[in-house]
């Protein structure tokens, strides 16, 4: 690994491959280093000092595999550790390298899209109760009003495989209806939780008519390609051979098979072990 230096993407679980799908999308020939903290997954209901302590274990694994720039592809690390991470660890540990998350790329734009001012923020208990999408969205666009629904159980219908069936509609249209109840002037829902692509299609079903559906894919791959050619130096520590490979903290039979749906394609994953 001492030869390549890729771009680290962090997850807790899986969630994070809709956001790398769309990161090889747009910048294919750089090469990637993907981690599931699978074996501790889920991140949403533990505390911040947890997830911060889990977080920073698993950035300085992808320092330790030659990583200069890593990226928080989890909603959950992102409110709850890259902060700390940003200001008080790597200007002591590691000054060179850079530590993004998935947060600020989207609250950077989303005020662009809503037309009647008001946005709806879908994500993790852990997500919506740090506040990080209304204090950021606040920073750059101060005249939004945010509302903001918890949705527990999407999560767990998209790991178990029942994101498409019939069962998901119910947890689905109950917490649609619970936001739009706050303000029927939400135009633009925002998925803050990168396992919810794969709900979209339900979620489009049962969302007002004309409401814009955001998924952090995307737009955090634009982000990346801008940041990159804003920082040449850190772009030019990341070498560009194409190359992917994905570790798991958990069992890799279990990953490869969840990990194909997230990312659209057959992944064959390594395992690594973390100190519990």
């Amino acid at each position: 690994m001492t030869e390549t230096k890729p771009i680290g993407v962090f997850d807790s679980g899986y969630g994070g491959l809709t956001v790398l799908k769309e990161m090889v999308k747009t910048l294919p020939q750089y090469d990637y280093l993907y981690l599931g903290d699978n074996a501790r997954a889920p991140y949403g209901p533990r505390s911040f000092d947890t997830v911060y302590q889990y977080t920073l274990q698993c950035v300085q694994w992808f320092f330790a595999q030659g990583c200069e720039l890593v990226i928080l592809a989890c909603n959950t690390a992102s409110a709850k550790a890259l902060r700390t991470i940003q200001q008080n660890d790597l200007p002591l540990m590691h000054p060179d390298k850079r530590v993004l998350g998935v947060i600020r790329p989207t609250t950077e734009v989303i005020g662009e899209y809503s037309k009647t001012g008001s946005v709806g923020i879908l994500g993790t208990t852990g997500t919506v109760v740090s506040e990080s999408y209304p204090i950021e969205i606040a920073r750059f666009f101060p005249s939004i009003k945010v509302f903001q629904e918890a949705c527990p159980m999407w999560v767990p219908l998209v790991e178990n495989n029942e994101y498409d069936k019939p069962g998901a509609d119910y947890f689905i249209q109950q917490h649609l209806q619970q936001l739009f109840k706050r303000s029927a002037d939400i135009d633009t829902l925002l998925l803050a939780c990168t396992h919810y692509p794969l709900l979209i299609n339900k979620i489009k079903r049962f969302a007002p008519a004309g409401t814009t559906i955001l998924s952090q894919g995307e737009i955090v791959a634009r982000s990346l390609k801008d940041y990159l050619e804003r920082h040449p130096h850190i772009a030019n520590h990341c070498t560009q051979k194409g190359e992917r490979r994905f570790f798991t903290t958990d069992s890799v039979t279990d990953f490869d098979s969840h990990a194909s749906i997230f990312f659209g394609e057959p992944v064959a994953s390594e395992h690594v072990e973390l100190s519990r």
